[in-house]
């Protein structure tokens, strides 16, 4: 891909005129020519390369994998005080010993490498290890998974913004060592969750501006160090606004994000994205249907998402299970223009029945990872358009959104 851009030499970000005009090229070219087009892409930006065109070739071989058909994300990246929450729904005490053996039963468990391709973990997570020893990035990769890691610092207030919910997403500082030795651990790919609130008066331009640079600098400094980014700029269920309302905020809010990636130079046939899908706010009195979800998401993907993405991984924001699913199936049940893979990166709505299952007891595991694989199953059928809702068992029947969910 070709980008020219225009920048005024000393306006700031919110005042830059950029004029993009994109020529597509096709994934099917050699590597070689992919990395080599990267290196003259930057140059002619006047940009210093880095350590994208030493990984291109890797970059675009993870991103593919990750977005292959009928495979998913499992996201585990919960906090330590996040995860505290969930355990405590099943009357377990957030203990490292009980989140490294919740952990080691979903890296351990076989045959879900069939229905996932790569794991967000936390960064405790990514350097613990089973009871025996084990370190979990060679379990993962055992059965077939890929690695990945979290790596925001999580969000903090935006402060001068004229509403005061609106907040930024940390962790710029120190993020290119911190990848680096992310990569030496074994992890291929990370993420960085953004957060936009749809509210009266906003999302204000500031907000959203703030937070699309970020992931931006995030995608590009990852990138330099061989990992793939995971681009999540999740624009809130809170509210209650409309389907058309929350279509509005996104096309606004991802044409800025693919706007700023040119800028920064994100190579984006070795980079994934991790929407929320088109919905109305979760206090709307709106009533809507999968298909029409899906109709209105596929529309506001294909008006601003670039081609060259492999992949869109979408996130559950605390749906049920089955609705995840069913929505999901609904996205892949439709033609489309754009060409990314439409996939999965669910947290919550892969692993309730898991949790529920499981109980914190030694002799529930396997049990545990049977709700699992259900439910990865049912979710590798949804991203190739195959699923029949009901078909594959859930416990979740309340689904888990929280207002102003932080992980």
């Amino acid at each position: 891909m070709e980008a020219f851009v225009q920048i005024p030499v000393n306006s700031s970000f919110f005042q830059q005129n950029v004029k993009l005009n994109l020529r597509q090229k096709s994934l099917g070219a050699p590597r070689a020519r992919v990395a080599r087009s990267v290196t003259l892409r930057m140059r002619s930006w006047g940009v210093r390369p880095g350590g994208v065109e030493k990984f291109a070739d890797e970059l675009v071989e993870t991103a593919n994998k990750i977005a292959s058909p009928g495979r998913g994300i499992l996201a585990v990246d919960e906090s330590t005080k996040t995860i505290g929450k969930r355990l405590a729904t099943i009357g377990v005490e957030n203990t490292e010993t009980h989140r490294r053996g919740y952990r080691e039963l979903l890296f351990t468990c076989q045959g879900l490498g069939e229905y996932i391709s790569g794991a967000i973990l936390y960064e405790e997570t990514l350097y613990q290890s089973t009871r025996d020893g084990r370190p979990f990035v060679d379990c993962l990769r055992n059965i077939g998974v890929i690695p990945g890691i979290k790596v925001d610092k999580g969000l903090a207030p935006l402060h001068g913004a004229a509403l005061a919910h609106e907040t930024w997403c940390t962790g710029l500082d120190g993020l290119s060592e911190r990848a680096a030795a992310y990569y030496a651990q074994g992890a291929r790919f990370a993420k960085w969750r953004a957060v936009i609130q749809i509210a009266p008066g906003g999302p204000t331009r500031q907000a959203i501006f703030e937070n699309c640079y970020g992931l931006a600098r995030y995608a590009r400094t990852v990138q330099d160090q061989g990992l793939v980014p995971i681009i999540e700029p999740e624009v809130l269920l809170d509210g209650d606004h409309t389907i058309e309302r929350c279509a509005e905020v996104q096309e606004e809010v991802y044409s800025i994000l693919y706007n700023l990636c040119q800028q920064q130079g994100v190579f984006l046939e070795g980079s994934l994205l991790k929407p929320s899908m088109t919905l109305p706010g979760a206090d709307s009195k709106q009533q809507v249907k999968p298909d029409v979800i899906a109709e209105m998401t596929v529309r506001t993907l294909e008006r601003t998402i670039p081609a060259a993405v492999p992949g869109i991984m979408f996130l559950s924001g605390g749906m049920t299970e089955e609705e995840a699913t069913i929505n999901l199936n609904a996205l892949n049940s439709r033609p489309r223009k754009g060409p990314w893979a439409l996939s999965f990166s669910y947290g919550r709505a892969l692993q309730q029945s898991c949790l529920k299952s499981w109980m914190g007891k030694d002799e529930n595991v396997r049990a545990a990872q049977e709700a699992l694989l259900a439910r990865a199953r049912a979710n590798s059928k949804a991203s190739l358009g195959k699923y029949v809702p009901g078909s594959e068992p859930t416990l979740d029947v309340t689904g888990t959104f929280e207002a102003g969910y932080k992980y």
